[in-house]
């Protein structure tokens, strides 16, 4: 029920672009050009800036997009509680999600929304990050919730929660000396990692290099395609890895692992809900308010 015109504006001032609109809501550039110029006519003022091709937000423009993104939220939360109180919501959603997400954040959400909404069949496929945004491409999921943020040309990525990736190793390991150690101490240190193509994997590398580590120069002893597999494997050896914080919340608990701290590096990252541009998906965005809420 959210006013089209509106809708059009939205995604233009997201995107700076009456082309990129256009590609997302599939509709031509002059229906998206025609949908600005009837809000400007109404208010009298302009909304965009214009020159050549590139197009900036006005003062105007900034101030209608601050009440179209509540407005948009309002509407969002009206479609979800009302969606609440139907006996009839129903149908299929196919979800995707790498491996930490589908391990370790998913599950208490899927659980809560069967709950809620019975009638509907969720089915769940967990691979790495990079096999999901492929199956998304393919029209063989309908959503997808990743570690990664690759940034495909025809994906939307919306954060939808934070994480954080840290060293770690099992308690009473001979390799830990002291308790947060040196960048540069990482590459005398034996690892095990996520294999190519894992969100994480590409995460932690590219953490590392922002801080002088090339990855190539660590000694990788083995590649795991599991955290949980990573985590097992650490309690009986003496390797190291980066994993989830979300992960190891058990282990860390019942002391089996403990966390060493490298200096001047955190490694922060975000789970991303991935969407294909311009589609919409009601029971998806059923699925995404009730994470929000």
């Amino acid at each position: 029920m959210f006013d089209f015109r509106l809708k059009v504006f939205k995604v233009a001032a997201q995107r700076l672009s009456f082309t990129r609109a256009a590609e997302e809501l599939f509709i031509s550039q002059p229906a998206v050009s025609k949908h600005i110029h009837e809000i400007e006519s109404h208010y009298k003022v302009r909304l965009f800036d214009r020159n050549g091709t590139r197009i900036g937000l006005t003062p105007a423009g900034r101030l209608l997009s601050d009440h179209v993104e509540r407005l948009s939220r309002i509407y969002d939360d009206i479609d979800l509680e009302m969606a609440a109180l139907s006996d009839d919501v129903g149908g299929m959603l196919r979800i995707g999600a790498s491996t930490t997400v589908a391990q370790y954040y998913l599950p208490r959400y899927l659980a809560s929304f069967k709950k809620k909404f019975p009638e509907v069949k969720v089915t769940l496929t967990v691979n790495n990050t990079e096999t999901v945004e492929h199956l998304l491409g393919e029209g063989k999921i309908d959503m997808g919730i990743v570690e990664g943020e690759s940034r495909r040309q025809h994906i939307t990525y919306t954060s939808i929660a934070k994480d954080e990736l840290v060293l770690c190793c099992r308690t009473g390991n001979p390799f830990v000396k002291k308790p947060v150690i040196r960048p540069e101490e990482l590459k005398s240190l034996p690892f095990v990692m996520r294999e190519a193509g894992s969100g994480s994997l590409d995460v932690v590398f590219r953490a590392l290099r922002k801080n002088g580590i090339n990855p190539s120069a660590l000694t990788i002893a083995l590649e795991l395609q599991s955290t949980e597999s990573i985590k097992s494997y650490l309690v009986h050896s003496d390797a190291f890895a980066f994993l989830s914080i979300h992960a190891i919340l058990r282990e860390l608990r019942e002391n089996e692992l403990q966390i060493i701290d490298i200096k001047g590096i955190d490694i922060d990252r975000s789970f991303f809900l991935v969407t294909p541009h311009g589609d919409v998906n009601r029971l998806r965005e059923l699925f995404f308010r009730h994470i929000q809420s």
